[in-house]
């Protein structure tokens, strides 16, 4: 099936700009909140911004609330960064139809990014966010029994280390896991992806692989498990996980590896594949129907664990 026309003027409109590798990062950033400021955004009920506790320093974080009342599921979201980009400004269009959609609090996560903050920081970032959120989800009219963690690529990362963080420490319990087409292992070797789709679908390997260079400052830790999630011995006892995957995305066969390796380790899991879409689609939800359409399917599934 071919790359949905939508996304493909999108790409070709894209084609025309530097590589991302060549750009600093403090310029990328600041070009991705400029092109994600014109999104439509829809209306919820409330929206605030706080700093919390983190391990470096204050975190600060977003909470979208569906309207004012207590009780709704929390979802703590970490955005897709490569590592190294974007924020919880770039991401506001996709926390605002997931607070709609699932009828839910989410709490968007500003974590650290590279160079300034190396691994480990976005993980131990979003791991003191996810335990704040269960400590004080009734505070912003969340039930801390309803709690899910949720990410798209390099954020689906996190979710995946804090879901396993949070297992191993004994809680807080997570009622799943919503993980958007994950970063899940070092690129050494590269999947079949990477030579695939890792040119003329959006995110490049080039690109990938700097994000990673900036991130990994020691080279020991490229397959630590809070980097390389697809290393860890054992999966078993995680929450429930969706997992969206793209047919026209050069991480498309790591996250359908990882998907497998829940399922083997008996996960409640659900792979969802999209074969027209590319990575960081989901972005693009209000813009692009198959990416609303994958909302509501995701949505869906995650009602039904909380």
């Amino acid at each position: 099936m071919p790359l949905h026309p939508q996304l493909q003027a999108i790409v070709d409109a894209a084609a025309a700009l530097p590589p991302m590798e060549t750009v600093l990062p403090a310029t990328l950033r600041a070009g991705y909140e400029a092109q994600t400021a014109r999104l439509a955004r829809p209306d919820v009920g409330h929206v605030e911004d706080r700093m919390i506790p983190g391990p470096r320093g204050d975190v600060r974080i977003r909470i979208y609330r569906p309207d004012m009342q207590d009780g709704h599921a929390v979802v703590t979201y970490f955005h897709g960064s490569a590592f190294v980009i974007c924020s919880i400004d770039t991401h506001d269009v996709i926390c605002r139809h997931l607070c709609l959609v699932l009828n839910a609090v989410v709490v968007s996560v500003d974590y650290g990014l590279a160079p300034e903050a190396p691994f480990p920081a976005g993980p131990d970032d979003c791991e003191a966010a996810t335990i704040w959120t269960a400590e004080n989800a009734t505070s912003i009219g969340g039930d801390p029994a309803r709690l899910i963690v949720a990410g798209d690529s390099a954020g689906a990362t996190m979710a995946t280390v804090v879901a396993r963080r949070l297992r191993d420490a004994g809680g807080p319990n997570l009622a799943a896991q919503f993980l958007i087409y994950p970063v899940t292992d070092y690129p050494d070797p590269a999947p079949a992806s990477y030579q695939e789709r890792g040119q003329g679908c959006g995110l490049t390997a080039s690109a990938m692989c700097w994000g990673w260079d900036l991130y990994i400052r020691n080279q020991e830790d490229r397959f630590h498990p809070d980097a390389s999630p697809l290393r860890v011995a054992d999966l078993s006892g995680l929450p429930p996980a969706y997992v969206i995957t793209a047919e026209y995305d050069l991480l498309r066969d790591e996250g359908k590896a990882y998907a497998a390796r829940l399922l083997q380790a008996g996960v409640d899991t659900a792979l969802v594949h999209y074969d027209d879409m590319n990575h960081g689609f989901m972005g693009m939800v209000g813009v692009v129907d198959r990416a609303d359409q994958a909302m509501i399917a995701a949505s869906g599934w995650l009602a039904t664990k909380i």
